[in-house]
């Protein structure tokens, strides 16, 4: 098995874990805070991760890329010149901003948001982005190094610490105030980040072959030509992540002051954006563990293809990654559209917000190609043309929640269609620029193929759930149904050919079974 099916299979297993931790936490904070306190904790969430995009400098994609062209020629010393570069303008930037947001914070919710208390669970959450630069830059070593398991196991090991922190601290601030609360998830989310990064340390501590302390500074000084090679793809890299976060950043904040217009208070708005980010949202990004695995191992791999000049290696990797994203975005999107009241029902105890889920599902199996095709783009050097894509997107986004969220016939609608009508856009164009650089074949017969497979798994949804009914166990009906519609769906896949008994040999358990 080559490094990026093995590396990809590794943060696919790792990412499937992390996912279910994931949910059970927002289980957690949904049952603990409610609708209203997960409003403010989205709210603040896009202003902390807009900081960390600056601060991170668009670094993790450049080091992976730049470890990966290093490692190929065995040269450890560029390899240690870069991660050295890559600390230093982490962490100072890092001194600059966590003290930066904590000032700003106070201007930020009088004057931008709606809900003033947002402060709190946004002061909270500040000390974390010295640590998250930190880890960045290691993340990037390894999946540079094609080694994802580091990375893979401390994404489990920090869901573990906040999911028992994030039930511990929300239950003993909540007494204060829902504020006090959603800012003691905050703090719960720190400490996971900490010890990942921990751990992270301790195995990059064992793995490297070189000492990145000795001679530190000197190495700085005499550091301008990696400095030069990571900003080359850094700064693009940093425009794209950049704009989307600048956009993630308005969001909330137009959303809210376009509900205002359409006569909406501040409270209900809070608990609309929350049920549509906090709770529907993540349920649809459900098989990102599949397409942010894939996006993850495809840089390095296409980087290196690209680097020996074979067209021919980087298109199948791209044809590789994203079959997987379709076929696993499928059965998402089946599940979701079918199931969407049960499921809201069994996880967060009401069928609020169900609603953008049957809205929105369908389009989402563009934004499951999203990742993939953004990252091909980085690895071919053409992060420039992936940041304008996404400033399009971002724009039009924005343009589309003002104008729709404004009026009271679409309300919080209309932030969901200015959403999917985004994530179209900008994977339309990250797959035309594509185009335009590689040889690509679309195979149209395998789309009709899953097209129909998805039809009939879907209809069998909907039929087993109206007919196979246990009053008593909603829970076991729920389960079952989706059950079945996921065995049936890939016996179909099998039927059809669109999943391979190669593609069944990737996964460990199997691959023993299949002779």
């Amino acid at each position: 098995m080559s490094k990026f099916l093995k590396g990809t299979m590794i943060l696919l297993a790792a990412g499937l874990f992390t996912r279910v931790l994931g949910f059970i936490n927002r289980i957690v904070i949904a049952r603990f805070i409610g609708e209203e306190g997960v409003g403010l904790y989205m709210m603040a969430f896009p202003t902390l991760m807009l900081v960390i995009t600056i601060t991170q400098l668009g670094l993790p994609v450049a080091i992976s890329k730049c470890v990966a062209e290093a490692d190929a020629i065995g040269d450890r010393q560029k390899i240690k010149k870069i991660l050295v570069v890559s600390l230093t303008i982490t962490l100072l930037l890092s001194l600059i901003f966590t003290p930066g947001l904590i000032l700003l914070a106070p201007y930020l919710t009088k004057v931008l948001f709606t809900d003033q208390r947002i402060y709190y669970p946004l002061v909270a959450i500040t000390p974390i982005i010295p640590i998250v630069a930190v880890s960045a830059v290691l993340r990037g070593y390894f999946q540079g190094k094609q080694n994802m398991k580091p990375f893979a196991i401390s994404q489990m090991i920090e869901q573990v610490v906040r999911i028992f922190l994030i039930a511990v601290l929300a239950s003993a601030f909540l007494p204060f105030g829902i504020e006090y609360a959603a800012a003691g998830v905050m703090f719960a989310s720190i400490l996971g980040e900490l010890i990942s990064l921990l751990y992270m340390f301790t195995m990059f501590k064992l793995k490297k072959k070189f000492k990145v302390r000795r001679n530190f500074f000197q190495v700085v000084k005499t550091g301008r030509d990696a400095l030069n090679e990571l900003m080359r793809v850094a700064l693009p890299s940093l425009g794209s992540r950049l704009i989307g976060n600048i956009s993630w950043f308005l969001e909330p904040i137009i959303v809210a002051n376009s509900l205002a217009i359409a006569g909406i208070t501040a409270s209900i708005a809070t608990k609309q954006y929350g049920l549509l980010t906090g709770f529907a949202l993540p349920l649809m990004m459900l098989p990102s563990f599949v397409t942010s695995s894939l996006s993850t191992a495809l840089v390095p791999a296409i980087s290196e293809a690209n680097t020996k000049r074979n067209s021919l290696l980087v298109e199948h990797r791209l044809q590789q990654a994203l079959r997987f994203s379709l076929l696993a975005g499928g059965l998402s999107v089946i599940i979701l559209y079918v199931f969407a009241d049960p499921l809201m029902k069994m996880m967060y105890g009401s069928t609020s917000g169900s609603q953008f889920i049957k809205l929105m599902a369908p389009f989402f199996l563009l934004q499951y190609y999203q990742g993939p095709l953004q990252a091909t783009l980085q690895a071919l050097d053409l992060a420039r043309a992936a940041m304008i894509n996404s400033l399009i997107g971002a724009i039009v986004k924005l343009a589309v929640i003002f104008v729709l969220a404004s009026r009271p016939e679409f309300g919080i609608n209309g932030a969901a269609l200015g959403i999917v009508t985004s994530m179209v856009l900008v994977t339309l164009l990250h797959f035309a620029t594509i185009l335009k650089k590689i040889p690509f074949t679309i195979y149209v017969s395998e789309y009709v193929k899953f097209a129909v497979v998805t039809t009939l798994a879907g209809a069998f949804g909907f039929w087993i759930y109206e007919h196979f009914f246990i009053n008593q166990m909603p829970v076991i009906h729920l389960l079952i149904s989706i059950i079945s519609t996921s065995l049936l769906y890939v016996f179909l896949l099998i039927g059809t050919k669109l999943l391979k008994q190669s593609d069944l040999r990737l996964i460990p358990i199997l691959n023993k079974l299949i002779k």
